[in-house]
């Protein structure tokens, strides 16, 4: 046997969900150009777990299942209150949350096609109850209630602040979803299809993708950029800041990609919506500062931008708490973990690679009076 280090360059499975070829990122055969350019959120939820695009009925059906499904259980709101607020990560909370709702959930071990599908729509729905429900507790507010006449993009924002967001906000919100909705067999999704092959249910499965996003290596680098932003703070600083993180061989997040040779094609998407956003705000310099860091390091390492370094300021620009950034990811990722869930259960087997091993060669057991 040959280990490789990361499984870099090992295909683990065959999937029909998503693909990154030629550094082209596409969601069932449709490029994610077309997709950011064109469609809600809700479509790619559709298209994820069908293979397909939604007819006008079928994606409007989608759209109610979502919103009635939004509102939390009353005892996951009381678990929400009970924990230390000013000292506990919110991703953690959503790992928490999400297992949470697995108790409450009379269907949770029900592993039929068509319950799994059920629990995929509950699941979906309430990520963003979760992540918007803990930031107003934990500023001594209370949870804002779903409006089914709003979508998906535009209630997450209402239910966070509690007022109507503007059609920008929602273009870029929805924009920022569909692009982190799925991509390939990354670290989180790998994670549910290795949990849910041992017959594991659909809320453990989300857990613990929830648990490898966490890491600041896959989903926690767009928070990591902003602090970043934030502690550079004006254009003067930029390139002091940065040549000295670089003489340091500091990483730098929210560059360079395990898959992409070429640059993360869904940067630029959300690099327009940064310079949209932060002019309009006012803030343009976490744009303009951005910009001149991806002119040096991209220079100087070859490394071009992924798309968690101009999501960063994106959220920042939508008023958006810091520590906040990572859960997004969460409620659009947990489309792609959903669809891979069901896909594992559709023809699964166990998996279970092999290490290589490396430790010493025979050895003896020596009763413990004789050992020196």
């Amino acid at each position: 046997m040959t280990a490789t280090r990361g499984l870099e360059g090992v295909v683990a499975t065959t999937s029909s969900i998503s693909s990154i070829i030629d550094d082209t990122l596409t969601y069932v055969g449709y490029n994610i150009d077309d997709l950011a350019e064109n469609a809600s959120f809700e479509e790619v939820i559709y298209l994820l777990w069908h293979l397909r695009l939604p007819t006008i009925s079928e994606l409007k059906e989608l759209k109610k299942q979502l919103a009635t499904n939004m509102e939390l259980p009353k005892e996951v709101i009381d678990h929400l209150k009970q924990f230390p607020s000013n000292e506990v990560h919110p991703m953690a909370v959503l790992r928490s949350a999400v297992s949470l709702l697995g108790i409450y959930d009379k269907e949770a071990d029900v592993m039929e096609e068509e319950a799994n599908y059920r629990k995929a729509v509950r699941l979906q729905a309430k990520m963003p109850a979760i992540v918007t429900a803990f930031s107003r507790i934990r500023n001594g507010e209370e949870p804002v209630a779903p409006r089914e006449d709003l979508g998906f993009a535009a209630n997450f924002l209402y239910m966070l602040s509690g007022k109507e967001p503007e059609a920008v906000e929602i273009e870029a919100f929805n924009k920022a979803l569909v692009l982190h909705a799925d991509h390939e067999l990354n670290a989180s999704t790998f994670t549910a299809r290795v949990c849910v092959a041992t017959l594991s249910d659909v809320y453990s499965g989300v857990t613990a993708a929830i648990g490898a996003l966490k890491g600041p290596l896959h989903g926690g680098a767009n928070e990591q950029v902003m602090k970043m932003l934030t502690e550079i703070d004006s254009l003067e600083n930029v390139e002091p800041a940065i040549r000295a993180k670089l003489n340091n061989k500091e990483k730098i997040m929210g560059f360079g990609h395990r898959v992409y040779q070429q640059g993360d094609p869904r940067a630029k998407h959300l690099k327009e919506m940064s310079r949209r956003l932060t002019e309009r705000k006012g803030e343009s310099k976490y744009y303009e500062m951005s910009t001149m860091i991806q002119d040096i390091v991209t220079s100087e390492k070859g490394l071009p931008p992924n798309v968690d370094f101009y999501s960063a300021s994106v959220y920042h620009s939508l008023g958006i708490d810091h520590d906040l950034f990572t859960p997004i990811f969460a409620t659009s990722r947990v489309s792609g973990w959903l669809a891979h869930i069901l896909e594992q259960y559709s023809n699964n087997r166990l998996i279970r690679p092999r290490a290589d091993y490396t430790g010493p060669g025979k050895q003896e057991y020596v009763a413990i009076e004789k050992r020196g």
